[in-house]
């Protein structure tokens, strides 16, 4: 694994957040409107006006879903930003945790003392005229993110993509991932998601009997232990030290710090060239680069809060070993030893994750850094860890670590 030899010489805070609701469908909005939406949220949250926003990131998985090659081009002047700096960043399910990443950089390296981290997606304006539903087409355009020369002309799909690697990890331990644990956490994040007014999901609490009988979708995967899709956007405001000082003192409300940010990329096809079939090793490596960026030797005692990204169940907690919170292997401790179960030592997603707060896909991983923030600040919680992942077989892994100081 290559190492990083230098960090960031400046640091680097959240000052304002915002999410708008996330639904299946937003008949009456377009995703201008939700982007418009969710920036003047998160500007009115940091007391800044868009004047004061040096530089903005887009984060926008797919360009089918909004109908239009380049999406990011309207919402500039939309939002209020003519003539300043605007980058599109696309990576699957982890298009947020890359835009975070994008962002915090233009910033830590001085380019600018503020950015403008703003997801936006509008899935299920696709539609299925034979179905007469958005699922199929929604489904046939996320295999245009697989391999579209072999995979994705014989049925390639997300669910079985990631159902391959989990799949190899039963393989290699055959013990884990329980389906009652599997169904366990399901209903745990099914309870989390309650308190959130903004989720898909907010009122639809399942038993662990009822994950258990719900129909499988892919093998091992049942329909209840799989995110849904969703419409919506989230933003951050991110900004340098003195200047995230000078508007927290205005708000009232703390900076929340990023002290750590790791990326990976994988392999994109199973097998060849592969040697740790069976593992997320992506999660692993972009992991291991945070820690060592915010200073962490162990994640499982000095992590109280984790946004994960949890497009399926078992993939979660494959996650969550991959970087360190359980041993490999032993995944189900998360709900055997009651590490994330209330009053356990780990929040796991206290925002529903995006099994009950929704997925719209180029917004999730920051929707999952607003609640991280909101946990540690209204907590009083110490630090975070704010996960993403996506395309084919996990193929990236990102992971930033928040750090609230009293």
């Amino acid at each position: 694994m290559a190492k990083k030899k230098s960090f960031a010489a400046r640091k680097v805070g959240i000052v304002g957040a915002s999410v708008t609701p996330f639904k299946g469908r937003w008949v009456e909005k377009t995703f201008y409107d939700l982007a418009q939406w969710a920036t003047r949220d998160a500007l009115k949250d940091a007391g800044i006006s868009p004047a004061e926003v040096d530089a903005v990131a887009y984060g926008i998985y797919n360009d089918i879903f909004e109908r239009a090659a380049i999406p990011e081009h309207p919402l500039q002047g939309i939002i209020g930003l003519p003539n300043k700096p605007g980058i599109r960043v696309t990576n699957g399910g982890a298009t947020g945790i890359y835009t975070i990443a994008s962002a915090f950089a233009f910033v830590a390296s001085g380019m600018y003392d503020t950015a403008l981290v703003l997801g936006v997606e509008k899935a299920t304006d696709c539609y299925d005229f034979v179905s007469r539903s958005a699922t199929p087409e929604v489904i046939k355009t996320i295999a245009w993110s697989g391999d579209s020369f072999f995979e994705q002309k014989i049925g390639w799909t997300a669910s079985d993509s990631y159902a391959e690697v989990i799949l190899a990890y039963m393989d290699e331990h055959p013990g884990d991932l329980k389906p009652e644990v599997t169904a366990k956490i399901s209903s745990v994040l099914s309870e989390h998601v309650k308190t959130n007014p903004y989720a898909q999901r907010q009122f639809d609490q399942v038993t662990p009997e009822e994950v258990l009988n719900s129909r499988y979708i892919v093998y091992p995967l049942k329909e209840m232990e799989i995110c849904v899709y969703s419409e919506g956007a989230a933003a951050l405001v991110l900004a340098e030290e003195e200047t995230a000082k000078a508007i927290a003192k205005n708000t009232g409300r703390p900076v929340v710090w990023i002290t750590g940010v790791g990326l990976s990329n994988e392999w994109s096809f199973a097998g060849k060239g592969m040697n740790h079939w069976g593992r997320i090793y992506s999660h692993h490596v972009a992991a291991q680069q945070a820690y060592e960026m915010a200073g962490i030797t162990d994640p499982a005692k000095e992590i109280q809060v984790v946004e994960l990204h949890d497009a399926f169940i078992q993939q979660l907690e494959i996650s969550m070993a991959e970087m360190g919170f359980v041993p490999m292997g032993r995944a189900d401790a998360l709900v055997d030893d009651g590490l994330m179960l209330d009053g356990g030592p780990i929040s796991v997603n206290p925002s529903g994750g995006l099994l009950y707060c929704g997925h719209a896909v180029g917004a999730s991983n920051i929707m999952s850094a607003w609640a991280a923030r909101n946990e540690l600040i209204d907590k009083g919680k110490h630090r975070a860890l704010v996960h993403g992942t996506g395309s084919t077989i996990c193929q990236y892994g990102g992971v930033a670590i928040l750090e609230h100081e009293d």
